[in-house]
């Protein structure tokens, strides 16, 4: 079995998270290969599902994110561009 985790201070945590969210945000727009519905299928959640669990964050800490902007973040581009551009 795995060791725990360290404790670690809530700022630190937040900010290696915030990083490793970042990490995953520039992995999946360099996959472009790999289609949302394969995504859905295999891991249960999309760049979609990204998008609006980033704007659901925004209004839960009192700031409002458009869908489309939390697209544009997620996706790198306007989603209209990249489904013209990526998916099959």
């Amino acid at each position: 079995m795995a060791d725990s985790p360290p404790e670690l201070d809530p700022k630190l945590r937040t900010e290696l998270e915030a990083a490793a969210f970042r990490r995953l945000i520039e992995h999946l727009q360099q996959r472009t290969d790999v289609q949302n519905i394969a995504l859905m299928d295999l891991a249960g959640f999309c760049r979609n599902c990204l998008s609006k669990w980033y704007a659901a964050a925004g209004a839960e800490h009192g700031v409002s994110v458009d869908l489309d902007a939390a697209k544009r973040m997620v996706y790198g581009m306007p989603y209209d561009e990249w489904k013209a551009k990526y998916q099959t």
